[in-house]
């Protein structure tokens, strides 16, 4: 059984910072591209960051010098430090690994964790 476990959200206010953690079990993590989302019931799911497969870091262009994605291999975990936050920053972030395999690709989703940014 793969758990997919996110933590880190919070309420603050703009301006200010939080650090989301994602943590799964390294046989999945050690193969998989690894992506942070989120989503508000008014907008459709984004991807705001990750690895992609070939190693590449990509973010939205929203929040690209605000926030900064990490991993520890060892601990099969990433990170995503988010600065100088902003109200439209507010959503449930998840975490999503994507398995790959010479067939087929198994994602992985998170519950989520919810980050409320007020003005």
């Amino acid at each position: 059984q793969v758990q997919v476990a996110e933590s880190g959200g919070g309420s603050v206010q703009a301006g200010e910072s939080l650090r989301l953690s994602c943590k799964l079990s390294k046989e999945v993590f050690n193969r998989s591209a690894m992506f942070w989302y989120r989503q508000t019931p008014a907008k459709e799911r984004e991807r705001v960051a990750g690895f992609a497969a070939d190693g590449k870091v990509i973010y939205l262009d929203s929040v690209r010098g605000r926030f900064t994605i990490s991993r520890d291999d060892p601990q099969g975990a990433i990170y995503l430090q988010m600065n100088r936050l902003e109200p439209d920053d507010t959503g449930v972030y998840f975490c999503n690994a994507v398995a790959i395999y010479s067939n087929y690709q198994q994602p992985y989703w998170g519950l989520g964790t919810q980050v409320n940014v007020s003005s």
